[in-house]
């Protein structure tokens, strides 16, 4: 996907991707993960995710990365936060409390702003990326993570050929494929969701579940 189909999205407010409260796979996993409190975590293609204030709540310190301002500026405005704004190499940050939101590629942090990260935690980043991103993502932005990073990653599988993405499906063998050499890889969760999406339903999917994984890099 071309960063424009992303800011397009934003723009006319097609955003049913955003969720309207906190994932509850991160509520019921995210001890079983066991990043510190105080631990940065690291959330790619942030959105406006309340998931991202909810971690901040448990005492994470959270760093988001976000192409579209108008999402960045959304999440502050939402949760009445009034940030700090400064330029770098990366973007534009905005920070508030324990909360950094950098306004940029994603694919264009390097190793240094990632070197504090304890954690990371993706819902909605991986299988909103065709293939080819997705190695990229896998391969090279998770590789300028820290050793002993522990991550809980939320995917999706269904028969990709009954619905164009994204979202994607992304089977758990592309999962290994994607981390296995880096990082340890543990399923904590495959869930049957079909029913509760009939958006995809009506799209002719006959197959749904989404699954958490535990992630920690070697």
């Amino acid at each position: 996907m071309e960063a424009e189909f992303w800011q397009q999205k934003w723009r006319e407010g097609q955003i049913g991707f955003h969720q309207q409260q906190v994932t509850p796979l991160l509520e019921q996993y995210w001890d079983a993960i066991g990043v510190a409190a105080g631990g940065q975590v690291f959330v790619p293609l942030a959105g406006k995710s309340l998931d991202m204030a909810w971690l901040a709540a448990r005492g994470h310190r959270v760093l988001g990365v976000e192409l579209s301002q108008l999402a960045v500026e959304q999440f502050f405005a939402e949760h009445g936060l009034t940030p700090t704004i400064r330029e770098s190499s990366h973007g534009r940050h905005y920070s508030a409390g324990a909360i950094e939101l950098v306004c940029g590629d994603a694919f264009a942090l390097d190793d240094a702003i990632l070197a504090d990260c304890a954690g990371v935690y993706d819902r909605a980043a991986l299988i909103a990326l065709p293939p080819p991103l997705r190695q990229h993502y896998g391969g090279d932005l998770y590789s300028r993570l820290p050793r002993g990073c522990r991550g809980l990653l939320v995917t999706l599988e269904y028969p990709q050929h009954e619905k164009n993405g994204p979202p994607f499906s992304v089977p758990e063998d592309e999962v290994e494929a994607l981390y296995g050499r880096d990082w340890t890889i543990d399923v904590l969760e495959r869930r049957d969701i079909l029913a509760a999406q009939p958006g995809f339903v009506a799209e002719g999917v006959t197959a749904l579940a989404t699954v958490a994984y535990r992630l920690q890099r070697l």
